[in-house]
């Protein structure tokens, strides 16, 4: 790994994500020393290097996640294939996800990368390279902040080419291919728009199967430029980017955790239909149409008490293997925020940055914090570590206990109070003596129009409670 420059500001977060982040980041020096036979694991061999500056090329580059291997198939007729026909929808882009970052140097030997997508940035400071004995190759392994991910490859001529590793999921990797130089995210086409599709639109996903789910989307244009997210009752899709060609509109996200790619089609009424796919391993289809009215169900009415609980109570370890419920002093008498979430979930980061702020700017000792965390890792003791990780990156003051696997079920089955464990993010808000008081379902994060009434409601909801 590299050193910490110590010309940054060292009240900044390594790796935080922050919109519209100016170059105050403690940052890791690229200079790098080592032979690490930990990485051959991950590019194959030992690897052993000096790096300074000429590393990395600085400026914009454009990466592309190579969702779908395509396979070529032989059509010399050009006769339309029989799984390309009755399609409402065609995919244009063949599964390729494209995203941008650029590489900043603070010193000629220290630098960071600046993943964006929106108004989000996106800083990655764990960074490592080396060479291949066996293959003479330039490798490097990119660690994201906070999520147990990477982008892992070799380096050669003012490209990066490898695969994004998720260690959460099982065997979760898609091959990424970046270029220096390259400041577009879709194309560098400026084809006249046929609509603004700025605005509110009804949306529903998986309109392919018997069961579409609804969403919200919010969108802004200017000119080619689009950028905008999805609201749905489990939570939102963060920050989207893209443009909109004649009357085809891409969106895009990679944060690290989650690769969104959003493809649709302008039609002549001037509603929309479209592609999504989440990673490699999820497609559906969509439609849409304008409607500022559109509302998604209360948040508050989607996760509720079983008949005759009133209270709520749980047994979970903490990372340190001690036991804790609500009947320890530290919760006696104060008013309860538990979060129900899970490492792995952009949603649940969000709302833990917005908790880790409202405690800050909030302070009080009649108020605890508690969260219960459902994660992917199999093994426990692999979870706890993440725990602690995730606790000493992201800041988090409060607790977080082991609850169990990132499953619903199994979620729910751990808090038998609740009738189901709808979404990863939940809040639930206890007075001092543990009654449920409310519950809300997702999370409507900084990329949507709804934080804002987020915020004022939690707040006003946390003060009311302790002025009981």
């Amino acid at each position: 790994m590299g050193e910490k420059s110590d010309t940054a500001d060292a009240s900044a977060k390594p790796g935080q994500t922050v919109p519209n982040m100016k170059t105050n980041m403690r940052l890791h020096h690229c200079k790098t020393l080592f032979i690490a036979c930990s990485l051959s694991a991950l590019v194959g061999g030992c690897v052993e290097a000096e790096r300074t500056y000429s590393t990395l090329p600085p400026g914009v580059w454009r990466g592309v996640l190579k969702l779908v291997q395509v396979p070529v198939t032989p059509n010399p007729k050009g006769e339309p294939l029989p799984d390309k026909v009755n399609l409402k929808f065609e995919e244009v882009t063949a599964g390729e996800l494209p995203f941008t970052f650029e590489v900043k140097y603070a010193t000629p030997d220290s630098f960071y990368i600046e993943l964006r997508n929106g108004e989000e940035r996106i800083l990655l400071s764990d960074i490592s390279f080396g060479r291949n004995p066996a293959t003479g190759q330039d490798t490097f392994l990119f660690r994201f902040p906070v999520y147990q991910a990477y982008l892992k490859g070799v380096f050669s001529e003012n490209v990066l080419e490898g695969e994004w590793v998720d260690l959460t999921r099982d065997d979760y990797r898609i091959p990424f291919l970046a270029r220096h130089g390259r400041a577009h995210r879709f194309t560098t086409l400026k084809k006249e728009p046929i609509a603004d599709i700025s605005g509110k639109w009804e949306t529903y996903f998986e309109t392919d199967t018997d069961k579409p789910y609804p969403a919200i989307g919010e969108f802004r244009q200017k000119g080619n430029y689009l950028e905008g997210t999805f609201l749905t009752e489990t939570g939102d899709y963060r920050f989207l980017e893209g443009t909109v060609q004649g009357n085809k509109a891409y969106l895009s996200a990679f944060d690290g955790a989650h690769a969104f790619l959003f493809e649709a089609k302008i039609l002549d009424d001037g509603s929309m239909i479209g592609g999504f796919r989440s990673g490699h391993r999820y497609q559906c289809a969509w439609e849409a149409k304008r409607n500022p009215d559109f509302t998604l169900r209360d948040p508050h009415a989607l996760t509720l008490l079983k008949p005759g609980f009133s209270t709520f109570s749980f047994r979970f370890k903490n990372p340190e293997g001690r036991e804790v419920t609500l009947d320890d002093p530290a919760f006696q008498g104060k008013v309860k925020i538990v979060q129900v979430m899970g490492t792995w979930c952009p949603n649940c980061r969000d709302e833990s940055d917005f908790l880790v702020e409202y405690l800050r700017e909030n302070p009080s000792d009649q108020l605890a914090v508690v969260a219960l965390a459902f994660e992917r890792f199999k093994d426990e003791a692999r979870a706890m570590q993440q725990l602690k990780d995730y606790q000493k990156s992201m800041g988090i003051p409060y607790p977080i206990l082991y609850a169990g696997p990132s499953d619903k079920k199994e979620a729910a089955k751990a808090l038998p109070m609740l009738e189901s464990v709808v979404a990863f993010p939940t809040l639930i808000l206890l007075d001092k003596s543990n009654r449920v008081r409310k519950i809300h379902t997702g999370y409507s994060g900084p990329a949507t129009s709804g934080y804002a009434a987020f915020k004022e409601d939690f707040s006003r909801s946390v003060q009311e409670l302790l002025g009981e």
